[in-house]
C-alpha cells in the first residue's frame, strides 16, 4: 500500500508556500468576493487542479466511429481473468 493510502486522510499537514506580492493580492480581491478565508479558496483551486490533471490521464472522449473502433479491439483482445486489473479497478479514488 503506498504512504498516500496508509496516512490519516483526516490528519492536517502543513503546505507552505512563497508568492509574490501582487499574486496574494489577486487571490485576496477573489477571496473578499466569494468570502471565506485565504487558505481555504487556495486549497480548493489547487485540489480542483489536481483532480483535472489526474482526470486528464484517466478519461479520454471518442465520438461514435471511434468508440466503435474501441470497443471492438477490447472484444478483440479480451483479458481473461486478471487478478491484476480487477485489483486496480477496485482501488479507491485518490481524491476525496
Amino acid at each position: 500500500m503506498s504512504d498516500i493510502q496508509t496516512r490519516d486522510r483526516s490528519k492536517a499537514v502543513p503546505l507552505n508556500m512563497r508568492v509574490a506580492e501582487h499574486r496574494r493580492d489577486l487571490i485576496d480581491a477573489a477571496v473578499e468576493i466569494v468570502g471565506g478565508d485565504r487558505t481555504s479558496f487556495v486549497l480548493e483551486a489547487a485540489c480542483k487542479r489536481a483532480e483535472e490533471v489526474l482526470m486528464e490521464r484517466r478519461l479520454f472522449l471518442l465520438d461514435d466511429a471511434a468508440f466503435d473502433t474501441f470497443t471492438q479491439a477490447l472484444e478483440d483482445n479480451r483479458i481473461r481473468s486478471n487478478e491484476c486489473v480487477k485489483k486496480l479497478l477496485a482501488r479507491p479514488k485518490r481524491w476525496r
